[in-house]
């Protein structure tokens, strides 16, 4: 099990992965949503907003997110980790219930091309 400096670091690194994408992946990730992954086996949500390409203001807090926001993830710290580290396909982690994603519809089509 990964602890809460190594999720804070994987989302670091996604934010900095996403930061230099380009084409259709940057146009995705350019949205300005506020953001929570729900760490579920340290019981731990890291919150922040997803604006400009980057995950900003990234904080954390013990339990459930205390507000919702308007894109959810939720996953194992070693799911987030492996994720960021390329060991671990999203979709096929979300198609096989691994991590959830939530969001409103457009959001989300948008978000696909992330995936």
């Amino acid at each position: 099990m990964a602890n809460a400096e190594e999720c804070r670091a994987a989302l670091e690194q996604l934010s900095r992965n996403m930061a230099q994408s380009t084409g259709k992946v940057r146009k995705a990730a350019a949205l300005d949503r506020s953001l929570t992954c729900r760490i579920t086996d340290l019981d731990l949500t890291f919150s922040g907003r997803l604006r400009d390409g980057r995950i900003v203001d990234i904080t954390a807090a013990p339990g459930a997110p205390a507000e919702k926001a308007e894109i959810r993830l939720t996953m194992s710290s070693d799911d987030l980790v492996a994720m960021v580290d390329g060991r671990l396909n999203f979709a096929a982690a979300w198609a096989g219930g691994r991590v959830r994603l939530e969001a409103g519809f457009r959001d989300l089509l948008r978000l696909r091309t992330l995936l």
